[in-house]
């Protein structure tokens, strides 16, 4: 497999493969940010230090083949705090939760480990911080998915969830001039540009955060879709059908012109699609492990996509640091092991 560097701004063909040649372009960056990194060592950190049963609540991150794994390994993945036994240890998923859910964790005595994606902690943090200076907030997302839920629990009195443009037009509050918009981490930059466009005309002194909320992940990868789209038949997206970054993955190429379908694995993969198509893009959203997208090329190359070119559109090198909860129990786990021998 070959790589090539592709500059954000450059077009046409970069593998010089003959066109009759059924090729793979594998877009680079792809799959897990640093985020969900760092939410699935806590949970194999916590069961290889604490032993199972660790609790989870909700999918640590969007991907059922991590899910899975991280259950046979002794995880128990449950869907609200109460379903946790009083005094368990407990890991909130990378998708942060709402005070009410820390309340409850507290008041039944849950240790608690917190995985909860810095990113996400940013947005919270900051919809604190307008709620306190009196403004009107403005929520942009999606209202079903965790991290929309746990954002809005943080000031939900003077929170509004807005998911399209025609929800901008609905808005009503009491001071047009004291509003300010957050957006959720993972919406496709065109539609989140499109709504705060909307909320711009319509408040026109609105506040926003200092920088933007979408993250680094899901734009990146957007803008290797974007990118590599025009030389491509087909893209297929890696990913599972409740991870927003990655169907916004999927909007994008189709947004483009070019077909794109969200897969799993390649079991999901149609045969027909690949019917008259010459060269596929894969990429694979920020929850999905790499094992699933070898497992597509492979497939590729079985249907006769020989040739697989690497494209990286960017360099992405972002890391976090673990919580102090792990910190300190690897410190203890560790000096342990020290008196022991």
């Amino acid at each position: 497999m070959t790589t090539t560097v592709l500059h954000p701004t450059s077009t046409g063909s970069q593998d010089g493969a003959s066109p009759t040649q059924k090729r793979v372009l594998l877009l680079k960056p792809r799959g897990f940010c640093a985020g969900v990194v760092r939410a699935i060592d806590i949970v194999k950190i916590a069961l290889e230090t604490f032993g199972a049963p660790i609790y989870v609540r909700r999918e640590i991150v969007h991907n059922r083949y991590v899910v899975n794994e991280l259950a046979e390994k002794g995880a128990i993945f449950v869907h609200e705090i109460e379903e946790v036994p009083d005094g368990q240890r407990v890991i909130y998923s990378a998708h942060g939760v709402s005070p009410a859910v820390r309340d409850s964790s507290k008041s039944r005595h849950l240790k608690v480990i917190d995985a909860t994606c810095p990113l996400v902690t940013k947005v919270h943090i900051e919809a604190v911080k307008f709620a306190q200076q009196g403004y009107s907030l403005v929520l942009i997302g999606h209202r079903d998915h965790d991290e929309i839920e746990g954002t809005l629990g943080e000031a939900p009195e003077v929170t509004q969830v807005v998911s399209n443009v025609a929800d901008v037009d609905a808005l009503q509050v009491p001071d047009p001039n004291r509003v300010a918009y957050l957006t959720q981490t993972t919406l496709s930059l065109d539609e989140a540009r499109d709504i705060i466009h909307a909320l711009k005309v319509k408040f026109p002194n609105i506040a926003g955060p200092h920088s933007q909320d979408i993250c680094y992940a899901t734009e990146n990868r957007q803008v290797a879709v974007r990118n590599v789209a025009h030389n491509a038949g087909l893209v297929l997206v890696v990913g599972s059908t409740n991870s927003s970054n990655s169907n916004r993955l999927v909007e994008v190429s189709r947004n483009l012109g070019t077909v794109g379908y969200l897969i799993d694995n390649y079991q999901a993969i149609d045969p027909s699609w690949l019917e008259g198509v010459s060269t596929v893009a894969v990429t694979a959203g920020a929850s999905a492990p790499e094992v699933l997208v070898q497992g597509v090329i492979d497939y590729l190359r079985q249907k006769g996509f020989s040739s697989v070119e690497e494209i990286e559109v960017m360099p992405e090198n972002v890391r976090f640091g673990l919580p102090p909860e792990i910190i300190q129990a690897i410190g203890s786990a560790d000096g342990s092991k020290a008196v022991a021998v």
